[in-house]
Parts: C-alpha cells; structure tokens; sequence
C-alpha cells in the first residue's frame, strides 16, 4: 500500500498555524521512516526500540511545552497535540513513553518543583540522557488514588520511603521516578533517582496490549531521599491529578492518530482488494462503515484541535480534558475494531498494523482514568452531584 494519507474531510489543516504544521509534518516524517519499519519485530518481542531515544529528543519531542531555559522547545499545546497524535499513529507505546517523560515528569517537576530540581533534571530529561517514570498507581488503588498506600516518613532530615506502584510505563528503564506517598502532610511528590538503595523496577512481562512499551512495578523498601526531594509546590491529590490532566490531553490527541493509522490502511486495503470481481470498497457495506469511521474521526480532530486553543488559553478544565480523552480513546478503538473486521484474515496479521492498535487502545481507554471514571467525571460536571461513591 502507498505511504500514510490523512484523512482531512473538513479541511482542518486550514485551522492550524505554519509552525504547527511544520512540528506536526517533521514528527509524521520521522514516524513513517524511522519507526514504522521497526515496530512490527518490537511488538512481537515486548520490547521498546530505546536506540531511538537520541532521536526522538532531536526532535524536541520531550516537554516540547516546557520553556527553552529548562531544555524545552516552548511550543504551544496544539503543537503538543499534534506531537502525540503522529506518535500514536506509529504506535500507542511510542506515545506514552513520550508523553510519561513530558506531562508526567517534566512537567510536576517544572511546575512544582524547586529551582534545584528544575536545574538537576529538565535538561537531562529533554535530552534524553534521562528517563523518567511516575508512580501513582497501585496493585489495589488505581482509580481511587487517595487511598495509595505508600508512605513517606520523616527521618531527621530525610524520608523514608515504602510501597509499592503498579503498570508503571518506563520503570525498569527509567533514571528518575516522580513518586506520590502518603505523608503526615498529606500526598506529596518526590523526585526519587531510581539508583537508590531498596528501590527497584521488575519489568511486568506477558502483556497482549502495549507490547511495545516497558511496563513495570516501582518496590520501594526503606528507600531513603532527603527532604529536598519533596517537590514543594503542591500537597494533596491536586499534584498527582494535575498531572495526569497533562497527559490526558495528549491521549486525546494520541487516539486520533491511531484512529488515522487504521482508516487509512482499511480505506487502501478496500480499493485494492478485489471481492466478487469488484473492490471491497465498491460495496454498501463497506462505504457504511468508511463513511461512519470518517465522521466520528472528524468530531475528534475537532474536539482535540478546539481543547488544545483553551488549553494555550488557559481556560480549559480538567472536565473537558476527561471528555476529550473519554470520546477520542473510544473512537480509536471503535475505529480499530472495525477497520479488523473489513481487513478479514490479514487483520490479525502484524503486517498489517490495525490488530497492534486495537490491542493498544484496549490499554489506553483503560489507563489515565477509565472510560466509566471520565464519564463520571463529565457526569459530575454537568449536574454538581459526584457518582464515585
């Protein structure tokens, strides 16, 4: 089949700026020729190409948002989006290494950090010499983080921290761990170096989904960091949810392009298989479905593109971003099953890469906030009574 052409039923490139698109093209360039002809043999094996590290932070992918002075590239959020969405258009294990390094550690670092911190770290993480994880989650509290059961307590001048995190993209590779723990100042975040004695990150292995992405346990035993480690500007849920806020607006953008990557293939697969002496996509059947992919995907460019003009306004909310995330997630793998089916036998084939991001997006409509949480979410915005409890 012929190289990757975006679906742009509305003319959206229209709505964006030449440095947008200039970003947005550059990231398309390097996805279709340097990761693209090796992913196939690293979903197969479980494995992340991490030679592409150097690469991906040439490209200025690492905290693009976060100013020059810290090692960033100081673009907006829809050059961020756009960012996201051409990396999970190569695959959804390339956007969440990206996306942990950036929304998940750089970015509580730079906004909540100390200057010592910002100096010790930003640059490294931007340049790729490190990496960075961000431990949250837990084996039993994953959707009620305030029940972590983490701590970190004071020892002189220093922290003792014990617990355990779970599903941690980037663990068993990573450099430096944004860690959340139960204080007697209630949650606070600590910038942990992963070399510390009683730290360690086994690597969570026989996975069908996000196979191309290191998932890993965070074990903290007695594992001791000094006070200035605490990051400062923030106590209590607010920090870590921040956060995730970040990364969530990336996902929405990121389930777009996987959505695009499979239309696309399906849309060539049906002009150029023959079936019944015509093209599959000659049929009734097949343009319904074309034409319903084609329409939802459209709403969620929109969605993300309108989402990613608050958020460099500064007016968006963190509702919306669950909205976002809520219905682009959704659309990428209604997407992805459907463009399965229509691709028949071939579509379980990973020469064929529908199957690899259907599998992916049952993790990503899963991790960052359920789907069932982010309606609720929404839910709770529209009519001012919470349904978590």
């Amino acid at each position: 089949m012929s190289s990757f052409q975006q679906l742009d039923f509305f003319a959206l490139d229209d709505q964006y700026y030449e440095e947008e698109l200039m970003v947005r093209d550059s990231v398309r360039s390097w996805v279709s020729e340097r990761f693209m002809p090796l992913i196939m043999e690293h979903w197969e094996n479980g494995t992340f190409p991490m030679e592409l590290t150097s690469e991906l932070a040439e490209l200025g992918v690492f905290g693009p948002t976060i100013p020059e002075e810290y090692g960033g590239a100081g673009m907006n959020s829809v050059t961020y989006g756009l960012i996201c969405q051409e990396l999970e258009r190569g695959d959804s294990g390339l956007r969440s290494f990206v996306s942990v390094q950036g929304s998940l550690v750089m970015y509580p670092i730079f906004a909540f950090g100390s200057e010592e911190q910002k100096r010790e770290w930003l640059k490294k993480l931007a340049s790729g010499e490190a990496i960075g994880c961000f431990g949250l989650t837990e084996p039993d509290f994953g959707s009620n983080p305030g029940g972590m059961l983490t701590t970190a307590k004071r020892d002189g001048d220093d922290y003792i921290l014990n617990g355990r995190k779970m599903w941690i993209t980037n663990g068993t590779c990573a450099q430096v761990a944004i860690v959340w723990a139960q204080t007697e100042d209630k949650i606070r975040g600590f910038v942990v170096p992963t070399d510390l004695p009683g730290f360690s990150a086994p690597e969570q292995k026989h996975k069908w989904s996000l196979r191309a992405s290191i998932t890993s346990e965070l074990v903290m035993e007695d594992v001791r960091v000094p006070a200035s480690a605490m990051l400062p500007g923030v106590k209590g849920l607010k920090g870590p949810l921040s956060c995730l806020t970040q990364a969530r607006y990336g996902i929405a953008w990121g389930g777009v392009g996987a959505a695009l990557a499979c239309f696309d293939e399906a849309l060539q697969y049906s002009k150029e298989r023959i079936v019944f002496d015509k093209p599959l996509a000659g049929f009734q059947l097949a343009q319904a479905k074309l034409a319903e992919m084609a329409t939802q995907i459209t709403m969620g460019q929109m969605l993300a593109l309108r989402l990613g003009r608050l958020k460099d306004e500064g007016s968006f909310t963190s509702q919306q971003v669950s909205m976002a995330k809520r219905n682009n997630v959704r659309l990428g793998l209604e997407t992805a099953r459907t463009c399965r089916d229509m691709l028949g036998a071939n579509g379980i084939s990973l020469e064929y890469q529908t199957g690899r991001h259907m599998l992916n997006l049952e993790s990503v409509i899963t991790y960052e906030g359920t789907h069932d949480i982010h309606t609720l979410a929404v839910g709770h915005e529209l009519t001012g009574l919470p349904a978590y409890r």
